[in-house]
């Protein structure tokens, strides 16, 4: 296929024009200087996004093995967890957790709704002997469209000696997480989703207290150790064979956070979570998730009573060059997810929203043409001058 496609995926997502052209760098010695002093420039950039001072670590790796880094590396077989799971990605971290033998006692919120952090305060407070090791939480819930409170969720953690560790995938660069000031212990995430650029890194970032807990880890470890990617990460070098057209890409993507700063990619994105909202509300479809708790990265849909979501997303794909993503476990068929992070603008959503317009209508929804776009657009008009 020659013509345009809009990847409006949770991830992976497009790529700017400049990041692809730094992907075509020639490649340098992983060992040697000049990876040195890239790998030295990008984790500076990587800790300006986390908003942290603390250790970040890159691996090559998807989020899922940054995910398992996070456990290995600060668990051990039979320690207990607090699992907070509120869809799809919830549930993998604990998986995770109880495949290395940890003790998961696992939350499940309704899918679609946020996790409470009252929860959080009543089963650590009431913890006196300081029993749970950690608390697993995730950012924002791809599968769901429902973004969780950290900053609130720490704070319900009080004293507690627990760590916290952060599954953001696809929220850092996408949505706020003062990783220092809110006390997030580990925070995962990958490069494919806010950071816009091809999959095949992951980042880390390690707390001091989470180094402490390293100290005394039994859970196996070798490719995901990150105490030895913090040795190596001294010298300039990883510790395994790195994606080096990955990194070249991610420094050209982090001159575009520093240059936009990231007040500006929070409001871009609260942005074009507002005009996708509205679009698919005015043309009569149920969302996922309910406002206060709306994810900026991804927007979930009910599938239309009668109407398969796989079908919606095939149509959409194969008439319409629009790419969505489709729902997930027992939201599988039942809905569509539409990606709305990184390298997207306000108009990219406009031709999403009349593409979905007209693909429901040729499935028999009985939408009104426009509607959807006018309500869109309506966003767009009113908050001129915010970006």
């Amino acid at each position: 296929m020659y013509e345009k496609e809009y990847l409006m995926l949770p991830g992976p997502t497009p790529v700017p024009p400049r990041v692809l052209r730094a992907m075509s760098e020639p490649l340098v010695n992983h060992r040697g200087p000049s990876f040195k002093k890239l790998i030295e420039e990008v984790t500076e950039g990587i800790q300006y996004v986390y908003q942290t001072k603390n250790d970040v670590l890159t691996l090559p790796s998807s989020g899922t093995g940054g995910l398992e880094a996070a456990i290995v590396n600060f668990l051990s077989p039979g320690d207990k967890v607090l699992a907070l799971s509120i869809g799809a990605f919830g549930e993998r971290f604990a998986t995770i957790a109880r495949n290395y033998g940890c003790i998961v006692e696992q939350i499940d919120y309704e899918w679609g709704t946020a996790a409470n952090p009252d929860d959080v305060r009543t089963r650590l407070s009431a913890d006196t002997k300081g029993e749970y090791k950690a608390v697993l939480v995730t950012h924002n819930e791809t599968s769901t469209g429902v973004a969780n409170d950290l900053k609130a969720i720490s704070e319900a953690r009080g004293n507690h000696p627990a760590l916290l560790l952060v599954d953001s995938v696809s929220g850092l660069g996408v949505m706020d997480a003062k990783t220092d000031d809110w006390q997030l212990d580990v925070v995962v995430t990958a490069a494919q989703k806010g950071f816009m650029i091809p999959p095949g890194v992951a980042f880390v970032s390690v707390s001091p207290r989470a180094w402490k807990a390293y100290e005394s880890s039994k859970a196996p470890k070798f490719y995901w150790d990150l105490g030895t990617a913090k040795k190596y990460l001294e010298k300039g070098q990883t510790s395994w064979t790195p994606p080096i057209p990955q990194y070249t890409a991610l420094k050209e993507a982090l001159k575009i956070f520093r240059d936009k700063g990231m007040d500006y990619i929070f409001t871009k994105q609260l942005y074009l979570r507002d005009i996708t909202r509205a679009g698919v509300k005015a043309m009569g479809l149920k969302l996922v998730a309910a406002d206060e708790v709306a994810s900026a990265a991804v927007t979930a849909v009910w599938a239309p009573e009668g109407i398969e979501g796989k079908l919606i997303n095939k149509k959409m794909r194969e008439e319409y060059n629009v790419v969505v993503a489709g729902g997930q476990k027992k939201m599988e068929n039942k809905a569509f997810r539409i990606g709305h992070l990184g390298y997207v603008q306000h108009v990219d959503m406009l031709v999403v929203i009349a593409a979905l317009e007209m693909c429901l209508l040729d499935l028999g929804y009985p939408v009104e043409l426009g509607k959807g776009v006018k309500a869109a657009q309506e966003v767009i008009m009113s908050r001129k001058g915010i970006l």
